[in-house]
């Protein structure tokens, strides 16, 4: 190993690449921010409507989009310069932050203000994803994808602890305007640690039209069985699991009789799991396994959610929030790192584009649905169907797990022999044997 990569320890291999500790160094602080954004404009929707309905349609407005253009956003990664791609988005998200800032601070803000901000963040949000995921890779080389994946949860879900917990405090103290006009502030990090990045863009070589390129990403994904379970997991989850994120306020304020400050707490509390979570798989070396702690990790998401829709003390339901996201976590990183060990460099952004539609872009339809469910048969039962339906799939998933390891196992190892890691990377296999690595990775 380099002198350089002996100056990490294990859990933060990755950071030995320059690339990398810029790209980490900026977005922990405009994640931070974006957090609190995210909390304070929850709450302004529920303050000013006191719906729950209204909760979903901001959920949809601003997630659909992605559903709808992460195909286009894929091409666009896999074409262009991934950097300067993902500098123009956060530069759009650095806008619409100061913009939503100041109509909250004039006082002339109102809903459907928050649904066109929120669907112009998902549309950004669209080209940004698949830019910014397959981005990594090109950072940190295959040998520390799996580490630089995880550390890169870590980042966002310590942030997912401090920024609703500021977000709380603040909305509490001063208000909403001021979370996203810090929001705001906050990317200027991020563009500043972007601008410094070093990285040769690979462009794709992909002939055809822009249609077919783009339908490419989706035959691979469709080709490809253990990704398409993986997706297909991960998108029932997002589809009825994750929407309890929508229905925070009502919990916060209906159910456990608190505030703004309580919901700041409850978030930060599936942010404390889910940081942790990471942290487990920065830790570990190579893909074994994986495929069983996705299965497991779904199971008890959805028993973590269940136990927390029937919670009536705050304190139980702070505590049950850990689990529901640390096992949030060990899912959504670890599909994460196996799809983009089994994607060609040239495919990656598309592939991810699939991703993104399943990661995020089924949220709309669930923010959707539980933000009508709830206005009928109640906040409570919605989540608790939520957490059910997830168990159901994750057991599903281990079901199949035996019959798609060999095919994960074969395409691992494939592109693991294939060069192409950043100048700075250090070179060579990894420490555990590729065949070895890859013998659980489905």
């Amino acid at each position: 190993m380099s002198s350089q990569g002996t100056r990490f320890p294990r859990i933060l291999r990755s950071l030995k690449h320059r690339n990398f500790r810029l790209f980490v160094s900026g977005q922990l602080v405009s994640l931070i921010g974006t957090w609190m954004q995210m909390i304070a404009e929850s709450w302004l929707v529920y303050r000013l409507t006191g719906s729950a309905v209204l909760l979903g349609w901001v959920g949809f407005s601003n997630q659909i989009p992605v559903f709808l253009l992460a195909p286009i956003g894929g091409a666009v990664a896999d074409h262009f310069d991934r950097r300067r791609v993902i500098m123009a988005t956060q530069s759009a998200f650095m806008i619409l932050a100061f913009l939503l800032a100041t109509l909250t601070f004039t006082g002339i803000i109102q809903v459907w203000h928050i649904m066109i901000i929120a669907a112009s963040l998902g549309v950004v949000n669209a080209f940004d994803i698949p830019a910014r995921q397959s981005f990594v890779l090109d950072m940190v080389g295959r040998e520390d994808l799996p580490n630089a994946i995880a550390l890169n949860s870590s980042m966002f879900n310590g942030a997912r602890i401090v920024g609703p917990a500021v977000a709380g405090m603040l909305v509490a103290a001063v208000g909403e305007a001021w979370c996203f006009f810090l929001n705001g502030v906050s990317y200027i990090a991020v563009l500043s640690g972007l601008y410094l990045i070093n990285v040769t863009h690979r462009r794709s070589t992909a002939s055809g039209s822009a249609i077919s390129r783009i339908a490419e990403g989706f035959v691979f994904v469709h080709r490809t069985r253990p990704i398409r379970y993986l997706l297909g997991l991960l998108g029932i989850i997002s589809l009825v699991g994750m929407p309890y994120t929508v229905l925070m306020p009502v919990f916060a304020d209906s159910v456990l009789h608190g505030g703004a400050s309580l919901l700041g707490v409850l978030m930060a509390s599936t942010g404390v799991g889910a940081l942790t979570g990471a942290l487990v798989l920065a830790g570990k070396q190579g893909f074994r396994g994986l495929g069983r702690l996705i299965a497991v990790s779904a199971v008890g998401f959805g028993v973590s959610l269940v136990l927390f829709a029937w919670s009536r003390h705050a304190a139980l339901s702070i505590a049950v929030l850990f689990p529901v996201g640390l096992f949030m976590m060990l899912e959504m990183a670890s599909s994460n790192t196996l799809i983009q060990a089994m994607s060609p460099d040239e495919i990656r952004g598309r592939v991810m584009a699939v991703y993104s539609m399943m990661f995020m872009g089924m949220a709309p339809f669930g923010a959707l649905l539980a933000g009508w469910f709830a206005s009928i048969i109640g906040a409570t039962w919605v989540v608790a169907a939520g957490g059910a339906i997830s168990i159901t799939a994750g057991a599903l998933f281990a079901w199949r797990l035996p019959s798609i390891r060999a095919e994960a196992r074969e395409l691992i190892v494939a592109l693991q022999a294939v060069p192409g890691d950043p100048p700075e990377a250090a070179t060579g296999t990894f420490a555990i044997p590729a065949a070895e690595q890859a013998g659980e990775s489905g």
